[in-house]
């Protein structure tokens, strides 16, 4: 922690105040590994927490930390041919009108029904997708897929479609829009897209 407040102190460059942020890992020998290469390797699994705690923070390696890891790799991995295989799908949760308790648009939900691990929540799946660049193949499929099904749908229910931050960056997105509209032939007032508020944070 002194190490961390010490660092992080402002700095004057060129006339402005530059602050730097600190996250530190720490591994010890010999608990946490022999070898120079084990040590870091605990020790980057322990900055890889600190930093998803937040500005500022240290952690110390855990057994957790690798066996968390390790599932994130799996779960990587197994993402990259979930799609080809037909394990991911896409559920519909009403969103409701307060005023007359009508459904004005359904949003469309990832699903993916792992074979060995069973229902894999988004929460879980979505970071990782987002993560290791899958996100974008992810998002376009999901598009597509929900235009199609919300096509078939009777009256004129809107269908929701969330935008990862990845997503909204790229700047093919109008393009996957437009072709997922014309190739569904969905009305385009019936597709909204949902944009998280970390959009905005970025």
């Amino acid at each position: 922690k002194k190490v961390i407040d010490i660092v992080s102190q402002p700095y004057p460059l060129e006339g402005s105040r530059c602050v730097i942020g600190v996250s530190v890992g720490i591994a010890i020998a010999p608990y946490d590994g022999v070898t120079s290469e084990e040590l870091v390797r605990g020790a980057d699994l322990a900055l890889y927490a600190a930093k998803g705690g937040g500005r500022g923070q240290f952690r110390f390696y855990s057994t957790d930390l690798h066996n968390e890891a390790e599932r994130r790799r799996r779960i990587e991995e197994d993402l990259r041919d979930a799609l080809g295989r037909e394990q991911i799908s896409l559920a519909y949760q009403p969103l409701v009108s307060t005023v007359d308790n009508s459904v004005v648009a359904l949003e469309a939900v990832m699903r993916w029904d792992h074979p060995e691990l069973g229902s894999i929540s988004p929460a879980l799946f979505i970071p990782v997708a987002e993560e290791s660049n899958l996100i974008g193949q992810l998002g376009e499929w999901a598009l597509r897929r929900a235009c199609e099904d919300a096509a078939q749908w009777p009256g004129n229910v809107k269908v929701s479609v969330n935008v990862s931050p990845a997503q909204f960056a790229n700047e093919n997105l109008p393009t996957v829009v437009t072709q997922a509209l014309a190739h569904s032939g969905l009305a385009p007032e019936l597709l909204e897209l949902e944009l998280t508020e970390s959009i905005f944070l970025t």
